[in-house]
């Protein structure tokens, strides 16, 4: 079964930042594009970033210029770095294999508990 532990969120300050990481097990992790969601209470959860096998990258215009996704294949981790943090940026951040669409993100099997980030103005 796919595991997947998120860390690294908390709270700061509108334009702060912060750095998550993602470990997964349970798959060909190098072999799978993964992504960044996140979900703020009462809205659906939402792709913000992914990254390719081979490292191409692709972002919500919402965060575009300001997170950077990466990964680390020799230790099956993907990280997000999140600068110029904004209120609007408040939910729990989750990793997982890249979906995109909604209903192809409704059949992920596993999620896991993700990590809170919260953004004070």
């Amino acid at each position: 079964q796919v595991q997947l532990v998120e860390s690294g969120g908390g709270l700061v300050q509108a334009g702060g930042s912060l750095r998550l990481s993602c470990r997964a097990a349970g798959m060909l992790f190098r072999l799978n594009a993964m992504g960044w969601y996140r979900q703020a209470p009462g809205k659906q959860r939402e792709l913000v970033a992914s990254i390719s096998s081979g490292g191409i990258t692709n972002y919500a215009d919402s965060v575009k210029g300001r997170f950077t996704i990466s990964r680390d294949n020799a230790k099956n981790t993907v990280s997000l770095q999140m600068n110029s943090l904004k209120p609007e940026d408040t939910a729990v951040y989750y990793c997982n294999l890249a979906r995109f669409s909604d209903y192809d993100v409704s059949r992920l099997d596993y999620w896991g508990q993700g990590t809170q980030v919260t953004v004070s103005s």
